[in-house]
């Protein structure tokens, strides 16, 4: 018997109709499977990109969000190094200026200088720190006998130099009012020394606020003397230092208008009105013309 080349499908119109057959070839059902199965890898491709496509959005996304936040740490890791290094300099400053100032510095021994480190690390900046504070504001320091403080009344001009603003009641030079004037300001322009008025131990030697560069002197007695808006230190806290010897230089740091040095006496913390020291002054009373005073 003859194998038939095609399927025959029979089609009714109703149940009493007429049927129809359709022949349709081995090669149109094949072809058709094909193409069915061609749509389907092409539908399943697609959907595989779409979805790979997505994951890969998913995470550039996750990517770029931890790039932020590294880039965020970086930023902030670089202010702390930043703040260290600062931290840093001003230690080994400290430290350098407080050996010389202390006769501590000294070159290594039995080692050539170059073979030697010539900035310390910071926990050893940070040792010889606290090594030299605790030595010179030990209890022992305090309470050593201060007989060689004979001058304790200040009795010197700090600089040479004419009363710009007296002590008392003035015109606030910013803001237009009123304002309690607490010591005497002295011309001086910058970098001119500046010398103790009496002998004592320097309490005090850092920025002040609106004084600027400051140093503060212990006389013994509550008496005490400041000396303002300087550009520069040559005193440590703890230092003690004897009358005329120079304890910073002028400048104009703070609040100010211009360069000068402004010059306090207190006594039990309250300001005291200067002109009593500096006008019983027999080193330089005579170089100041009496209009110099406008008490």
């Amino acid at each position: 018997m003859e194998e038939k080349q095609y399927f025959v499908l029979v089609l009714a119109h109703s149940l009493h109709g007429r049927l129809r057959r359709i022949h349709i070839p081995h090669q149109t059902i094949y072809l058709g499977f094909l193409v069915l199965a061609l749509s389907l890898l092409t539908v399943v491709g697609f959907l595989s990109s779409y979805i790979r496509m997505t994951w890969k959005v998913s995470n550039y996304n996750s990517l770029r969000q931890e790039v932020d936040v590294l880039r965020t740490k970086y930023r902030e890791l670089q202010s702390v190094t930043r703040q260290k290094n600062e931290q840093l300099a001003t230690l080994q400053l400290f430290a350098s200026e407080v050996s010389v100032a202390y006769g501590l510095k000294r070159k290594p021994s039995g080692v050539d200088a170059t073979e030697v480190a010539l900035a310390p690390t910071y926990s050893e900046s940070l040792d010889q720190y606290d090594f030299l504070r605790n030595a010179s504001i030990s209890k022992i320091y305090r309470s050593y006998p201060k007989q060689w403080q004979t001058n304790v009344r200040p009795s010197l001009w700090p600089v040479n130099g004419r009363i710009l603003s007296p002590f008392g009641a003035r015109t606030d030079p910013f803001s237009g009012e009123g304002a309690l004037h607490t010591g005497v300001d002295l011309s001086a322009s910058v970098g001119t020394p500046v010398r103790a008025t009496a002998d004592g131990i320097v309490s005090f030697a850092s920025w002040s606020g609106r004084y600027g560069k400051t140093v503060v002197i212990d006389h013994g007695s509550g008496v005490q003397t400041l000396y303002a808006h300087l550009s520069q230190f040559d005193v440590i806290p703890g230092q003690e230092i004897r009358r005329g010897d120079t304890v910073g230089r002028s400048g104009g740091t703070g609040h100010t208008t211009g360069p000068h040095l402004h010059y306090e006496v207190r006594i039990g913390g309250n300001p005291m009105n200067p002109y009593k020291y500096l006008s019983q002054s027999p080193v330089t009373l005579s170089a100041h013309a009496g209009h110099d005073f406008p008490f």
